[in-house]
């Protein structure tokens, strides 16, 4: 038996998939990579942007002949496309999609496929999948016996652990709190059975998630994001701890001195600004101004030297004038950020600014704007990689592209060196940078580091 798994989207559904491919190779499923070959085949899908949510509808229906030709194939459709709310549209929609689930929740399918599907499990694994799925909590918070594939022919050097799920901060373009719910804090003793599980696979570094990672622990008042920062750190065997993505108003100085205190937690920190206009950012309810966010960038390289920031930016958000978007130009430049996502704005149904706020900035104005702040962000890229020619750099080896070695130093570049003979996945090694570039690094292997 056979599953197909296809991801789109963030960290977020990357970590929901490695959930759901764990619990179907523990049914007995291999891993294809051919949708042709399937018995199952899962769609992981996003909808922040609407060429994400025109991409996942596409795929979906690329598949309706492979359902047709093979009735008993089980289509199972996942994420944010699907949401919280009860899928009816959906149904009528695609009528040849067996399971539809809500984000961060395999209990769906792995009910269906134990109910319909010959299982090919131990007693004690049908046991722990059943008692899972009977459970009566809200999607991700169940205790699910089995976070990650098992039979995977590389340990995972990296590890993606949820810790707040949803978001109520409800910014006025972002869809997530109507497709993910409300925040959710996961009990510290399970983050922390996890991470341990994942070391034990073999992982050496941990990336903790959230919609906004800061606010751990807000919604239940127990341990806080730097409080808990500390547990993880002492979690035996574990190298490396990343977190993201922070939000300006809930990034603390406690957080930011806890960050520089603990070895383990590495110099790379993803806040977004998401504008650089105070008209701008209120419009899109972030609480914070410009000034603010300068303010948190200087307090953090001040704590953090040396520290990669990585930012958000929407380009063409309802009412963005030419003098706006130039106020978030400069910004950029000024700061000179490590990495900057871009997106252009898209209405997204149920948010505010989609039923209140009129998309009247045209699609080439858009796009003109895209790219003077992606040829911005190349320039800078290129001239703080170009500073670490020649240097000796640690990096943790997350596997193979293309025959050669990758991985990324610990304030997260990307870096890829060749050696044919050697098994480098999950190490830690020194790496002298040969050749730069604006988005990745190369370099050969310090045989004296």
């Amino acid at each position: 038996m056979f599953y197909h798994l296809w991801t789109e989207g963030c960290q977020m559904n990357v970590s929901d998939s490695r959930r759901v491919a764990g619990a179907l190779e523990a049914l007995g499923y291999i891993p294809s990579a051919r949708p042709e070959e399937a018995d199952v085949i899962v769609l992981n899908t996003c909808v922040v942007r609407q060429s994400a949510e025109d991409k996942a509808c596409g795929r979906l229906t690329s598949l309706r002949p492979l359902k047709q030709r093979n009735p008993d194939l089980v289509i199972n459709l996942m994420g944010c496309l699907v949401g919280r709310r009860e899928p009816d549209g959906l149904r009528r929609r695609f009528p040849f999609v067996d399971v539809f689930s809500p984000p961060s929740d395999p209990r769906p399918l792995i009910r269906f496929l134990l109910r319909e599907r010959p299982v090919h499990a131990s007693g004690e694994t049908i046991a722990a999948l059943q008692s899972a799925v009977s459970e009566d909590s809200s999607p991700g918070l169940a205790r699910f016996p089995f976070l990650a594939p098992a039979d995977s022919s590389l340990p995972p050097a990296t590890a993606l652990v949820p810790i707040v799920l949803g978001c109520s901060h409800a910014c006025t373009y972002c869809v997530i709190p109507y497709r993910r719910g409300g925040e959710q804090s996961r009990p510290e003793a399970d983050i922390l059975d996890e991470i341990r599980m994942w070391v034990a696979r073999g992982a050496r570094e941990v990336t903790l998630l959230g919609q906004i990672v800061d606010r751990y622990g807000k919604d239940t008042g127990g341990t806080d994001l730097p409080a808990l920062l500390r547990k993880v750190n002492a979690v035996g065997g574990l190298e490396r701890i990343r977190f993201l993505t922070s939000h300006p108003t809930w990034m603390t100085d406690d957080l930011i001195e806890t960050a520089a205190q603990l070895t383990k937690v590495c110099e790379h920190i993803e806040v977004p600004v998401q504008a650089g206009d105070d008209e701008v950012l209120a419009r899109m309810k972030r609480g914070y101004s410009a000034e603010d966010y300068r303010r948190l960038i200087g307090r953090i390289r001040e704590k953090i030297p040396g520290a990669s920031i990585a930012t958000d930016v929407i380009v063409g958000f309802p009412g963005e004038t030419e003098e706006h978007f130039q106020h978030t130009y400069d910004l950029l430049a000024e700061l000179r950020l490590d990495v900057a996502h871009l997106a252009r704005y898209s209405p997204r149904p149920d948010t505010f600014s989609a039923r209140n706020l009129p998309d009247d900035v045209a699609p080439e104005e858009k796009k003109r704007r895209f790219r003077l702040l992606e040829e911005l962000q190349e320039r800078i890229a290129v001239g703080k990689n170009a500073a670490l020619l020649g240097k000796t750099l640690e990096i943790l080896v997350e596997g193979k592209h293309k025959g050669r070695w990758f991985g990324r130093t610990r304030t997260n570049r990307l870096v890829f060196f060749d050696d044919p003979l050697r098994d480098w996945n999950a190490r830690l090694l020194q790496v002298e940078i040969t050749h730069t570039s604006a988005w990745s690094l190369q370099g050969d292997i310090n045989r004296q580091g």
